[in-house]
Formats: structure tokens, C-alpha cells, sequence
């Protein structure tokens, strides 16, 4: 494995454009002949948008695999990506509303979606005046990738938790806005965790309800993290806090608009998501089903 983590940090120390090279190769081979999950990715765009014609969903399809395989070797140079470079590379877009967060003295929770490049977030931690920065990851059947990928999220300063400790931590940490906490918030629960489900893009979607229990029980901010590709190697993340319709969140609330600010952006750049993953194979596991439209 210390074989495989040299090779892997000297195939990072590679310009971006040596490593798209290589991203080109495996869009070919993913989209041209082995044809990676393409039935659960077209299963999943058509699911998604119905209204759309036959060749407007295989355009989605392969510019996803092109999006896909430019995410691969991104991850790969993130194991040795430069706080500057990453700067560049990553524009943060309405940065007052962290100093807002320091100035009420509450605690931010960021939740993006899989929208890709959610990993190159990590240098936000360089630029926000939160001293404490926790992506939050879930665990991997593999050790290896998982070590890497703790060390990938903690560069920059950052203090990676793991789904599992970090409501807890929340919970136990002084809220006095200096700790942001980053949630990739779309996640499929596991099929024995699912209690709610809401209408999203169309269909029965079982979400993760953790960070809304927060909502509900202690003052902080919640800011939603809208991903744009603008060019390859070059992405825009732009903050938006998400308010409550009243004094304070209700139950599910920011779940909602979470999603529905989700959703708002892949109807605008939908080649962009995380189309491989099987987001909506446990709908019928959902005990409370929402079904207004998000």
C-alpha cells in the first residue's frame, strides 16, 4: 500500500493538463466501451427529467462521463494540490456571510450536494475567519482510500470528522461562530436509517435527516453551497444561507429547501451531478414520505 500512495502523490505532483490526458482516456473507455453504470445513469437523468427528449439525455449522459472522469484525476491531484493553486482554481463567491456567522457568534453548517467539484472546497478553510473547519466524510469498506481521503479533506487546516461523531461534536462544541461544519448533505442513508423522504427532481427520494434535527434544536446557520463548473479546472462555489419561514427552523424545514436549492441547480447545469450513484434505490424503505414538491 506505501507503493501505491507514492505512485498515486507523484502521479498528483503532474500539471492538470498532463492529468486531463489521462481524464480524456477514461472518458473514452467509460463512454465508448465499458459503459460504466450507464444504466443506472441514464435510468437516473430520464428519472429525473422526463420532459426531456432521448438526445437530450445521452448529451447529459456522455457530459457527465467527460465531468466524471475530469473529477477522478482532480481527486487524485487534491492529494498534492497547492493552497494556491486550489485558490485559483476554486472561486468563493459571497464570503460575507461567514463573517456574518462570526459577528452573530453561530456556528455555520455548509451543506453541499454531489455536484461536482464538491472536494476541492477544502482550501475555504485558508479563507474564512472560522478557526475550525470540519468536512464531514462516511466511512469506506476500504482502508486504504479511506486514510487517503481523511488526508485529503484535512489539508489546508481543515479537521475532517465522520458522519458518525459529528452531531455529537456539534452538539458538545461551544456554539460561538468559529466551527464550520461542510456536509455533502444528498447522501443515501443506509436502507435501515431511512425515516423521511421527500419529492425530489421528480421522484421518491430518501434523504438524511441529521443536520435537520440541528435546525430544530440549536441556533446556527445553515448555507447552501451552489457548485458551478465554469471551465475545466476552474469551478465557482456560491454561498447562500438558507433562512427559516418563521423565528426558527420546523421539523424537515432546511431539508426542504436544501433540496429545492439543489434541484434549482442541476436544472440549470445538469451534466454536473453525481449521476453514477443509486441515490433512489431504497424509495420504498421511506416511513414519512413529504409529498409536496420540494
Amino acid at each position: 500500500m506505501n507503493f501505491l500512495i507514492k505512485i498515486l502523490y507523484l502521479i498528483s505532483k503532474l500539471p492538470l493538463k498532463i492529468l486531463y490526458i489521462f481524464s480524456d482516456i477514461i472518458f473514452f473507455l467509460n463512454h465508448y466501451i465499458v459503459g460504466y453504470r450507464k444504466k443506472v445513469i441514464t435510468e437516473n437523468i430520464k428519472n429525473s427529467f422526463p420532459h426531456k427528449s432521448e438526445e437530450e439525455i445521452k448529451e447529459i449522459r456522455k457530459k457527465f462521463y467527460l465531468n466524471f472522469s475530469d473529477y477522478l484525476v482532480e481527486t487524485v491531484k487534491s492529494f498534492s494540490i497547492s493552497e494556491t493553486e486550489s485558490r485559483v482554481r476554486m472561486q468563493h463567491i459571497n464570503q460575507d456571510l461567514f463573517h456574518e456567522a462570526k459577528k452573530e457568534g453561530k456556528n455555520i453548517i455548509l451543506l453541499a450536494g454531489h455536484v461536482f467539484n464538491w472536494e476541492w472546497i477544502n482550501a475555504l478553510a485558508k479563507i474564512v475567519p472560522q478557526q475550525h473547519c470540519h468536512p464531514v466524510y462516511r466511512k469506506v469498506n476500504s482502508e486504504f482510500w479511506e486514510n487517503q481521503m481523511k488526508k485529503v479533506r484535512n489539508k489546508f487546516g481543515n479537521e475532517a470528522l465522520e458522519a458518525n461523531e459529528v452531531i455529537l461534536n456539534i452538539f458538545r462544541s461551544k456554539n460561538d461562530g468559529n466551527s464550520a461544519y461542510m456536509f455533502v448533505a444528498d447522501q443515501t442513508p443506509h436502507f435501515a436509517h431511512i425515516t423521511y423522504g421527500l419529492e425530489f427532481l421528480n421522484q421518491k427520494t430518501p434523504v438524511f435527516t441529521g443536520y435537520d434535527r440541528l435546525a430544530t434544536k440549536m441556533d446556527l446557520i445553515f448555507i447552501y453551497c451552489e457548485m458551478k463548473k465554469v471551465k475545466r479546472g476552474f469551478y465557482q462555489v456560491n454561498y447562500h444561507r438558507i433562512y427559516p419561514d418563521g423565528e426558527k427552523f420546523t421539523k424537515h424545514e432546511v431539508v426542504k429547501k436544501f433540496h429545492k436549492m439543489l434541484e434549482n441547480t442541476l436544472h440549470k447545469h445538469p451534466d454536473n451531478y453525481l449521476w453514477s450513484h443509486r441515490k433512489w434505490k431504497y424509495q420504498n424503505a421511506i416511513k414519512d414520505f413529504d409529498s409536496e414538491k420540494v
